[in-house]
């Protein structure tokens, strides 16, 4: 299972920055997603990966690692997913605002073939 997680979180992290560096802004966008899926899991990862733990302490068992999961990297990542959506959302009406202004969706705001004071 640690093989598996520690695959997807390469392969996010990879696509991610490959998304990153196109000069598009709908794959920059991806890109960023694809990064904090790949936060996430990492962070996720880092408390422990363990099945039918509470991450609350209960009466009748010993305060231990060994019967309880650690609710910080839980607490952590849902704090995570919030800020990557408020930032996908600015990021994303910032992409419109520039393509509606400028007529395109290139990164730098201008074709390759246009000349950058050429409006269209």
């Amino acid at each position: 299972m640690e093989l598996a997680l520690a695959s997807a979180i390469g392969v996010l992290t990879a696509a991610g920055v490959y998304l990153l560096l196109r000069a598009r802004t709908f794959d920059v966008i991806l890109g960023l997603t694809l990064l904090s899926y790949a936060t996430n899991l990492l962070i996720f990862s880092a408390g422990r990966m363990v099945v039918g733990r509470p991450p609350v302490l209960r009466g009748g068992a010993e305060p231990t690692l060994a019967n309880y999961a650690d609710p910080l990297p839980q607490a952590l990542v849902l704090t995570a997913i919030v800020i990557a959506f408020a930032m996908t959302a600015v990021t994303v009406v910032v992409a419109m605002r520039n393509h509606a202004d400028l007529h395109s969706d290139h990164v730098d705001g201008h074709e390759p073939d246009r000349k950058p004071d050429e409006r269209p």
